[in-house]
C-alpha cells in the first residue's frame, strides 16, 4: 500500500551566524490515508520546522514532500493548519473569520452553502452560541476552537497541527483533545501533529515519531499506539500498557534522542488504519 504522505530525506539549512545551521537532516516518514501521527522530541529540535515544511510555509532545502501522489510546492488549501496561536483577525467575528478561508476554497459554491458550512464547524466545535463575537470576547480555548473550526471547514486532504493546545490550561487542553478528536473521528482526515506532552501523544495518535536532538535533526524511533477508537482517557490511564508506553516515550527523550546512531526505522504505514462503529 503507498503512503498518502510521504516525506523523503527532508533537509532544513538556514543561515547562522556562523555559517549554515542544518536543522533537520533526512527525516524520513511515510503515512497512510487517515493516520492520526504526533511527532514528539525536545524543544528546538525541528518539530515544527518540519510541519512547517510539509505545510508549504518553509522552504526545502533538500528531499521532498508528497501527498497523495503529488509533490507539494508552497502553501495550499489542501493542508489545514492550526497554530498554537489561532491567529484570528481581531476586527472580524469568529464566524467571519471561519468564512474568509471558505469563501476562497469554496467559491464556487452559493453564499448560502458557504455560510452553512462555516456554521456547522463553528456549532461542532461548541461555539454555536458566540460564532458571532470577536476574539476580544472569547476565551483562549475558545479561539482555539475557531481555529479548529477553520482548519477542519476547508476540508482539506490532511491536517497539520502545531502544539494547538500548548497555550491552554489543563482543562481546557483536555476538553478541546475531546473536540479534536470527535472532528477527526468524522471523515479521519491524515494528521500530522507536534507536541511536547506525551500523554496527548499517546491519547490521540495512531504512531508517535520521536525525534532525535538536534541541530541535523531526524527520526529516532517510531512507536505503535494500538488502543482501539474511539478512545475514553479513563479507561486509557487505567491499562497498565499505557504506562509502559508512556515510560518507553520518557526513555527516548531522556536517555535516547541524544544518540545519533539507530536500529533503522520502519517508515511503512499500517496497511490500514479503521475506526470501529460507536
Amino acid at each position: 500500500m503507498s503512503a498518502f504522505l510521504e516525506l523523503s530525506l527532508l533537509t532544513k539549512t538556514f543561515d547562522g551566524p556562523s555559517g549554515p545551521v542544518t536543522v533537520v537532516r533526512d527525516f524520513d516518514l511515510k503515512v497512510a490515508r487517515g493516520e492520526f501521527i504526533a511527532l514528539i522530541g525536545h524543544s528546538g529540535c525541528g518539530k515544527s520546522t518540519v510541519l512547517s515544511m510539509v505545510a508549504g510555509l518553509t522552504e526545502i532545502t533538500t528531499g521532498g514532500v508528497i501527498l497523495s501522489g503529488r509533490e507539494i510546492a508552497g502553501a495550499g488549501p489542501d493542508r489545514g493548519v492550526v497554530f498554537q496561536s489561532p491567529c484570528l483577525l481581531p476586527w472580524l467575528t469568529a464566524f467571519d473569520n471561519v468564512m474568509l478561508g471558505v469563501d476562497q476554497v469554496f467559491f464556487k459554491a452559493s453564499k448560502a452553502d458557504r455560510r452553512d458550512l462555516a456554521e456547522y464547524y463553528l456549532a461542532l466545535v461548541g461555539l454555536a452560541d458566540a460564532m458571532h463575537k470577536r476574539p476580544a470576547e472569547l476565551s483562549q480555548g475558545m479561539r482555539q476552537r475557531v481555529g479548529i473550526a477553520r482548519a477542519f471547514a476547508l476540508s482539506p486532504k490532511m491536517l497539520l497541527l502545531d502544539e494547538p493546545f500548548g497555550m491552554l490550561d489543563s482543562l481546557t487542553r483536555y476538553e478541546l483533545q475531546g473536540v479534536l478528536l470527535d472532528l477527526w473521528q468524522r471523515d479521519q482526515k491524515t494528521a500530522l501533529m507536534v507536541t511536547h506532552d506525551v500523554d496527548e501523544a499517546l491519547y490521540l495518535a495512531d504512531r508517535v515519531v520521536m525525534m532525535t536532538n538536534g541541530p541535523e535533526a531526524r527520526v529516532g524511533e517510531i512507536v505503535d499506539i494500538p488502543f482501539p477508537r474511539p478512545r475514553d482517557r479513563r479507561a486509557l490511564l487505567e491499562d497498565p500498557h499505557y504506562y509502559e508506553l508512556r515510560e518507553q516515550l520518557i526513555g527516548f527523550l531522556t536517555h535516547r534522542s541524544h544518540l545519533k546512531s539507530f536500529p533503522p526505522v520502519a517508515t511503512a504505514p499500517p496497511v490500514a488504519v479503521m475506526t470501529p462503529a460507536a
